[in-house]
């Protein structure tokens, strides 16, 4: 008991454990930020990259909350690792909602939203493009930047992806 104690007091002090946030000082707020960095990066190397990757809403919504959380472990505001901890309980909850959604579609466009057209067989869905605010020039922007060419009427559909980004599906020649 006494060994243990020898060991986690200075421990405790090197981290700021038990501290009121305002006492904190610069060294143990980098430290911390240290900390919570190695442990962040290692529970997003455990989820799942490529649902991260595609950036779709309900990726975005666990991203900021992650990071909301995680920074209160820095400043000490929240107990440093409960609030570790508490994170990793988040990215395993991330990962049973990806794999339900995995398994089930509905469930899948429910959290993470879909596709919607924005061109269909070379026209355009009017009803569509107000519905989600794109423009036609937002789409010639999206057309320059992703197949690098300019005609609308080259283009046989295009979507709204999940991710947000625009697919384009050119017309047979």
């Amino acid at each position: 008991m006494n060994l243990w104690n020898e060991f986690w007091n200075p421990v405790r002090v090197f981290l700021g454990l038990g501290a009121l946030p305002e006492t904190l000082t610069f060294v143990q707020i980098s430290i911390r930020g240290v900390i919570v960095f190695i442990f962040t990066l290692i529970m997003v190397r455990m989820s799942a990259r490529r649902s991260l990757a595609r950036r779709t809403v309900f990726d975005s919504i666990f991203l900021v909350i992650l990071a909301s959380v995680l920074a209160r472990a820095i400043n000490g505001s929240s107990d440093l690792l409960p609030t570790i901890g508490g994170g990793f309980v988040m990215v395993a909850f991330h990962r049973l909602l990806a794999l339900t959604a995995f398994y089930s579609h509905g469930f899948g466009n429910l959290i993470k939203g879909t596709a919607e057209p924005l061109i269909d067989e070379g026209e355009l869905v009017h009803r569509q493009l107000r519905n989600t605010h794109i423009t036609t020039h937002d789409l010639e922007e999206d057309l320059r930047l992703s197949l690098h060419a300019q005609d609308l009427t080259r283009i046989r559909s295009a979507r709204l992806e999940r991710s947000g980004g625009i697919s384009f599906i050119e017309k047979n020649l």
